[in-house]
């Protein structure tokens, strides 16, 4: 058996770069690309929800009179009385001891459904019931039917709770009250 002879046409004074596969090459720019990427958008955040009740912008004013004792339609500070398009119209106040609140404990902790059902009471609102939820929720939420947003959201502000949702009427959830439950202590 013999094995082959190449002949060398390379002198030993020669030098040539050697360059890398392809594959490291793409390698090392997509680990530039995911290190810009990381230090672009590394303050980047979901914007907190505020979940307080809205007022009017502005409230409307009398009209002012020209010198001429004439009506002008405009007031004194030169602004058009009509509401800008902006203007929200004010939400009626909650009436708390007009709205039920169903508790429910999706915790370990024995007797917190009643606790929290008992500091519900002393903010003025009505508890219809208090129990244990069998389901897995994320975060404690105060669930509502449709047409109670802005009652979710007063009760959300009253226990400070961050999550308000519309209530899935196909599990347990009330279809006229609202619906809070808990996964944990409340602050």
């Amino acid at each position: 058996m013999t094995f082959p002879t190449w002949s060398s046409t390379r002198t030993h004074d020669e030098r040539g770069a050697v360059l890398p596969s392809p594959v490291v090459l793409l390698s090392i720019v997509a680990v530039a690309l995911a290190a810009i990427a990381f230090v672009a958008t590394r303050g980047d955040h979901a914007p907190e929800r505020d979940i307080s009740a809205t007022k009017a912008a502005a409230t409307p004013t009398g009209s002012a009179t020209a010198g001429d004792g004439t009506a002008t339609g405009q007031p004194s500070d030169g602004t058009s009385d009509r509401p800008s398009a902006e203007a929200k119209p004010t939400p009626k106040p909650v009436v708390r001891a007009d709205h039920a609140v169903v508790v429910f404990n999706n915790t370990r902790i024995t007797g917190l459904a009643s606790r929290v059902a008992d500091r519900v009471k002393q903010a003025g609102w009505r508890v219809a019931a208090a129990d244990n939820w069998y389901g897995t929720v994320p975060a404690t939420t105060v669930y509502f039917p449709k047409g109670k947003k802005a009652v979710a959201e007063q009760l959300a502000l009253d226990l400070g709770v961050a999550r308000v949702l519309p209530a899935d009427t196909s599990s347990d959830m009330s279809s006229t009250n609202l619906t809070l439950i808990l996964t944990g202590e409340l602050d």
